[in-house]
């Protein structure tokens, strides 16, 4: 006799949904409590899986992942607004064991994580909401932009070494990683033979000077948004902190959101990837370079302001000092960095603006 499925058939039952996204379909495993029900492909769609869902295990509760990539968040939103708890997982969180990693599939990827779902081996990012994730994409242009501009610029040094054109030494001190324009000037007025190669370099002229218009006006959005009334405040607070200007600021706030969800110094160091590599066994300890993992351009932003925050706090220079007398000095800022990490987080935290440290 067959049953009738109802409303209630699957009431205090879990499934898990592993997804693996691809840009025109996705690839679906659910797993029950003691069985896999199927592995499928689908349309791209939240509305889709969830209809699937319903039909097949009416009355059920459902937890879904997928790894954190191109497609961004907002299917998880999505999903969550339909009624399944979809949490998203740093790629390199999933355990993964060796047949996996040699025999890499889509399916394979989807299974893994449905099952990792189920074993409850997961550890979900932070999912920002929707407009502190389009005000941090403005910040990222930003920074794009400038490793664009600095691109273009590498290109064109490599384009005068191929023909044997030196570069005056006055130019390249003067503009240092930048595209100056005392730089433009020498390049659109410098004594070229071949017409071809003329109009290479001045190909690479417009497109400079495109990027830095596109870069005056990113910039000019940036100082807007950090007198907006859900940064102004904050935005003066880091301000306050020797090192810290516009940009660095601007990409703290929108890249880190709340930071009062990291409980510790050392959960802000890991997710910025202010920390080393390590490999221990037995009674050795050996730290290695910093992390890989982390937001990169935060990471450079705050080593870079490092260097200016010894120069204008005197606590963080006798620190400094003390540092390299054991270590080289592009490990010593590193430390730095991190304790800038700390004033930063505690003139968020405390609600106050920092007071320069001045030795006695």
């Amino acid at each position: 006799m067959r049953h009738e499925i109802t409303k209630e058939s699957f009431k205090n039952q879990s499934f898990y949904v592993g997804i693996d996204f691809h840009k025109k379909s996705w690839k679906v495993t659910i797993l029950g409590e003691h069985y896999e029900h199927k592995t499928m492909s689908q349309d791209p769609s939240a509305e889709h899986l969830v209809r699937y869902l319903n039909h097949h295990f009416p009355g059920a509760t459902y937890q879904a992942v997928y790894e954190a990539g191109f497609s961004g968040f907002n299917s998880c939103r999505e999903l969550n607004q339909l009624g399944v708890n979809c949490i998203v997982i740093h790629p390199a969180d999933v355990p993964t064991n060796q047949k996996e990693r040699l025999q890499k599939t889509d399916k394979a990827d989807s299974r893994k994580l449905a099952r990792a779902l189920r074993n409850k081996e997961l550890e979900a990012i932070h999912v920002p909401d929707p407009e502190l994730e389009a005000d941090r994409s403005l910040v990222r242009q930003r920074f794009r932009l400038v490793k664009d501009i600095s691109r273009t610029k590498n290109r064109v040094k490599s384009l005068l070494l191929q023909f044997g054109i030196s570069i005056p030494e006055h130019i390249t001190s003067a503009q240092s990683r930048h595209w100056s324009k005392v730089y433009s000037n020498w390049l659109k007025n410098l004594p070229v033979d071949r017409t071809s190669l003329r109009q290479v370099i001045d190909n690479y002229i417009n497109i400079a000077e495109s990027q830095r218009k596109e870069l005056l006006i990113v910039n000019k959005q940036i100082r807007q948004l950090s007198l907006t009334q859900g940064y102004q405040s904050n935005y003066t607070l880091l301000l306050s902190v020797p090192g810290i200007g516009l940009m660095t600021a601007m990409t703290v706030l929108t890249q880190l959101g709340d930071i009062r969800r990291f409980e510790r110094l050392d959960d802000l160091c890991n997710y910025i990837g202010l920390v080393p590599s390590m490999y221990g066994s037995g009674d050795k300890m050996q730290t290695g370079k910093m992390i890989h993992r982390g937001r990169k351009e935060l990471k450079i932003m705050l080593i870079e302001a490092s260097w200016e925050a010894i120069r204008k706090d005197p606590a963080l220079m006798l620190k400094f000092n003390e540092l390299t007398k054991t270590m080289h000095k592009n490990k010593a800022i590193v430390r730095i960095a991190r304790k800038l990490l700390g004033r930063i987080r505690f003139v968020l935290n405390n609600n106050q603006p920092y007071e320069l440290s001045v030795v006695k």
